[in-house]
C-alpha cells in the first residue's frame, strides 16, 4: 500500500477573518510487509502451510531447523489485533504445524515466540527443541548466510 494524500475542505466561514476555512490532511496506509510480499509471491520463500488465512514458511535464520513463521495473510501488525477469526486461525495452524515438526523432526517439544519486534505484521514463530538452550539458540544465526538447500529438505519434510 502507498501513502495516500486526500484533502478535505470544509465550507465554514472562520468565525474572527470571514474567511473558509480548509482543512487537508493526509491518510498513511502500511505499506506491504516482507511477510506480505512473501504471500503474494513477490519474495520467494520455503512454504510449510497454506490455508484461506494463514500462511507458514520457514524462517532462514532459523533458531533450530524446522523454525517456522506462521503469519496471517492479512496484514495487521499485532496478534492482539486480530479478528477472532484470523487468531483463532492463526493459533490453529501454529498447533498443527506444532504436531508435525514434533512427529518429523523427532524434539520432545515445540517452541512457540511471539515478539512482533521486527516486521509490523503479526507471526508466530514456531519451531522443535529438547531444552531452554535450544530455546534461545544461536545469537549469531542472522549473520550467516541461509542453507537454501537444507531448508528446501526440511520444508518437504514438514509441508501439510
Amino acid at each position: 500500500m502507498k501513502t495516500r494524500f486526500v484533502s478535505i475542505v470544509f465550507t465554514a466561514m472562520h468565525p474572527v477573518h470571514n474567511v473558509l476555512r480548509g482543512v487537508f490532511c493526509y491518510i498513511k496506509s502500511m505499506e506491504d510487509s516482507i511477510f506480505t510480499k512473501i504471500i503474494n509471491g513477490d519474495i520467494p520463500c520455503h512454504k510449510v502451510y497454506e490455508d484461506d488465512r494463514v500462511f507458514a514458511f520457514l524462517d532462514i535464520h532459523p533458531i533450530q531447523p524446522g523454525h517456522t513463521l506462521v503469519v496471517p495473510k492479512k496484514q495487521i501488525d499485532q496478534f492482539d489485533e486480530l479478528s477472532e477469526e484470523d487468531y483463532e486461525a492463526l493459533f490453529g495452524a501454529v498447533k498443527v504445524i506444532a504436531q508435525k515438526q514434533k512427529a518429523v523432526l523427532g524434539k520432545p517439544r515445540a517452541c512457540v515466540r511471539v515478539e512482533g519486534f521486527d516486521v509490523p505484521h503479526a507471526h508466530v514463530h514456531v519451531y522443535p527443541c529438547n531444552d531452554a538452550r535450544e530455546f534461545y539458540g544461536d545469537p549469531d544465526r542472522a549473520q550467516k548466510e541461509p542453507d537454501h538447500d537444507a531448508l528446501a529438505e526440511v520444508a518437504q519434510k514438514l509441508a501439510l
